[in-house]
């Protein structure tokens, strides 16, 4: 097959007339505007490069953050829900400027009686309402929660003036903090600690009333240094919610009390191991450090059950210490079973590790830890070797969040041990997930506060990616499907969302807190733009390597989105422009459909468009020098016996040309096709796309040709193609593998036919690649 807008020169290229040769091959004249804007480079839209943050998305020369350090001890009071902590904030200024004062974040407000979080969307009666709901929307009183802040020092103990703003605090320092300085504040507070089943809190406990336990789930129970950096100075937005955390990076020493019997980890490593082991949990430990192949069991069931049935009234402390990581987290329950497994990354070795209360069996024994070490693997490959010591899974009803080295999860069976595939594939996708956070945002720091898609959206693509790599490496999990059933990534489940209503949409680059589906938004959107850029835009070993430059540029610093952007273009040479303007500073969708298809054939005779082209100006068709013509096959019929054979036998025109001006070799080589199209492809979609296009012959042969997307550089909305071909074409099938999110398919097959359901749809992507 010859695709081109003059494939076959020889017949184009002995026109005489200027102005016939520029209708013919010049579709963006006569259908329709051009279109500079969305291939226009985004210089408005991005930020101007310095000495900062360079025109290729590295890291520039004066590039700079800050520290923050930290000694915090905190005790757990299990009966009566509170949480007490002191804290010592060693802060360094490593930017260029004086810092006037500190800004430092109270997230726990966010539940204070009066915050105003909850005022912030509004409310109308339903038309009905479950007991339960009724009891906790109009019944029960607000939660006393919130950070109660007893002092705020200084190093040797004088008060220092603060303000709280909602979940903000504003510390006032006696004297500037210059360039290169440190300053050291101490802070106690205490607050009553949310149970997140009830409030979906993001930490907190959950209550098990059959046995009186709880089990604990901890973050954001500290005051925590706020962002100061190059983009914007201090990043003091308020928490409302959706829009997560912006932190600096810095050292951990964190001293947890809680009652003797729990079970307790978090981030960072353990430095009193045989202060809080048993004999016992010693040995098993030292057998999990050498166990790659499955999880060694370090409080098993048995002697967890064992300890839901006493409450002790002593008390152990666990000491962890932690570097270079933005924050800190921890779970803690006597309830807890605790399993460990070694794996390899690189000249050294990780823990996998889960945390699990019976509730979570047989489901989290199968299947945690074994997840958790298969995502390690898999998101270093695709970054760079994973650096922390640990990665650890705490199963948590209806969680699912992220922190350094250890992540809440969902996915629970049902009291007999029962349960659905639905139920295990959640769990082990929101594994994948909430681990992969540790590459995004927790190494590569982005602002989750501004750009949620910064961390949900790239971690839900690879989270994409390793889920579909799962589910090739362990076929017996995903039986009977083909493949593993991703709930996101794949270009056709977006496309419910993006043919959605335009009046309730927001780009991707919108702040959490401003958009009406956060989960398509900042997740499902941007991940599959990703996936799509790599399969069909970039292609693997474009992508592969230039999100792998990102994510080593900006390993352990702060990332902004036009990092992100530039890099990917300045490892690759792809121009991208029109992609990230479209796919994220827009809201337009992907539609591309077939308007027409012509059919010719090679003519001696002046065609129409000739005819009519004379008349205009007057012209005989004596005044033509000898031309070859390509004729509209109006009546297929009528012009059966001319196509189907070759120019020369068309056109003694062509064929005496050929004769005087080609060698006998030049002849025998030069093609000779015998099926004229012009196809037309429309845009009503504002995305530019690729233009994906399988071509059906009458023998039943297929080619596929893919169009770039710069197609539409010059006219948006219409693109015209002359098909030159042995065979007669039979059929045109656009975008055939559902690769590019396109939310109307009726226009993208001639002979045009029926559409498949969603369920078809649905099928045809279980059955995989």
């Amino acid at each position: 097959m010859r695709v081109s807008g003059c494939s076959y020169i020889l017949l184009f290229c002995m026109l005489p007339f200027i102005g016939i040769a520029q209708e013919k091959g010049g579709n963006e004249k006569d259908q329709g505007h051009y279109n500079q804007s969305k291939f226009r480079q985004m210089y408005d839209e991005f930020s101007t490069p310095n000495m900062f943050r360079t025109a290729s998305g590295a890291p520039g020369p004066a590039y700079y953050q800050q520290q923050a350090d930290y000694k915090i001890d905190v005790t757990l009071d299990d009966r009566n829900a509170k949480l007490y902590g002191e804290e010592t904030i060693t802060y360094t200024n490593n930017s260029p400027e004086s810092l006037e004062f500190l800004w430092l974040q109270l997230d726990q407000n966010v539940r204070s009686k009066d915050s105003k979080s909850p005022l912030r969307n509004g409310t109308t009666v339903p038309m009905y309402d479950s007991p339960k709901n009724f009891v906790k929307d109009y019944m029960t009183a607000p939660f006393d929660g919130g950070f109660n802040i007893e002092y705020v020092r200084d190093s040797k103990g004088n008060p220092l003036p603060h303000v709280v703003n909602q979940t903000m605090m504003r510390v006032d320092i006696p004297q500037p903090l210059k360039s290169k300085e440190q300053v050291s504040i101490s802070i106690k507070w205490w607050y009553n600690i949310p149970d997140h089943t009830i409030s979906r809190a993001r930490s907190g406990y959950e209550y098990f009333p059959e046995d009186g336990n709880r089990a604990y789930v901890m973050a954001q129970f500290f005051p925590r240094m706020a962002v100061y950096s190059d983009v914007e100075g201090w990043q003091n937005h308020q928490f409302w919610g959706n829009g997560e955390f912006a932190l600096p990076f810095g050292n951990y020493e964190v001293n947890i009390t809680v009652p003797a019997d729990h079970i307790l980890d978090g981030t960072g490593t353990l430095q009193n191991r045989k202060e809080v082991f048993s004999k016992e949990m010693m040995q098993r430990y030292e057998l999990a450090k050498k166990s790659f192949d499955k999880p060694v069991l370090i409080v098993t069931q048995q002697e967890a059950e064992a300890a839901e049935k006493s409450f002790s009234n002593k008390t152990k402390t666990w000491k962890l210490k932690a570097e270079n990581v933005r924050d800190f987290a921890f779970a803690s329950s006597r309830k807890f079973i605790w399993d460990m497994q070694a794996v390899k990354m690189g000249n050294s070795s990780v823990m996998a590790v889960s945390l699990y209360p019976k509730e979570g069996n047989p489901l989290w024994g199968d299947y945690s830890t074994r997840v958790v070490a298969y995502t390690l693997k898999s998101y270093s490959s695709h970054t760079f070797e994973y650096p922390y010591p640990k990665a650890v899974s705490v199963h948590a009803k209806n969680q699912g969040m992220e922190y350094p080295m250890i992540c809440w999860n969902h996915g629970r069976p049902n009291e007999d041990g029962s349960y659905s595939d639905q139920v295990k594939f959640g769990m082990i996708s929101v594994i994948i997930h909430e681990v992969g956070h540790n590459f995004f945002p927790m190494i590569v720091n982005s602002d989750e506060r501004q750009w949620g898609w910064m961390d949900e959206g790239l971690n839900s693509f690879m989270q994409y990616m390793t889920e579909q790599e799962f589910g090739k490496n362990y076929p017996e999990v995903i039986e009977p499907l083909k493949r593993y059933p991703s709930r996101r990534g794949d270009p056709y489940k977006i496309v419910p969302y993006m043919a959605g209503d335009q009046s309730t949409m927001a780009p991707i680059m919108s702040n959490p807190e401003n958009v009406h589906y956060l989960g398509s938004n900042a997740y499902g959107k941007p991940a599959t733009a990703l996936n799509i850029l790599r399969e069909t835009v970039m292609g693997r070993e474009l992508f592969d390597y230039a999100f792998k430059t990102y994510a080593k540029r900006w390993e352990f610093k702060h990332p902004t989105p036009e990092d992100f952007f530039r890099t990917m273009e300045d490892a690759s040479a792809v121009d991208l422009d029109w992609y990230w303007r479209g796919w994220f500073y827009t809201t337009d969708y992907v539609d591309i459909g077939i308007k027409d298809v012509k059919k010719y054939y090679v003519s001696n005779t002046p065609n129409k468009r000739m005819k009519e082209y004379l008349a205009e100006r007057n012209l005989k068709e004596t005044n033509l020098k000898p031309l070859v013509y390509l004729e509209e096959a109006e009546s297929m019929d009528a012009a059966t016996s001319a196509m189907g054979k070759s120019p020369e036998e068309s056109s003694t025109t062509l064929k005496e040309y050929m004769m005087d001006h080609l060698t006998a070799e030049e002849r025998a080589k030069a093609l000779n096709p015998k099926y004229f199209y012009e196809v037309t492809f429309n845009k009503p979609g504002g995305l530019p796309m690729p233009l994906i296009v399988e071509y059906t012959y009458a023998d039943g042969s297929k080619e596929n040709m893919t169009y770039p997307p710069e197609i539409w550089r010059l006219n948006d909305k219409e693109y015209k193609r002359v098909l030159t071909t042995q065979k007669k074409l039979v059929g045109i099938q656009i975008d055939p593998k559902a690769e590019t999110a396109d939310i109307d398919v009726s226009n993208n097959s001639w002979p045009k036919k029926e559409v498949e359901s969603d369920f078809e749809l649905f099928k045809e992507g279980l059955k995989g690649n």
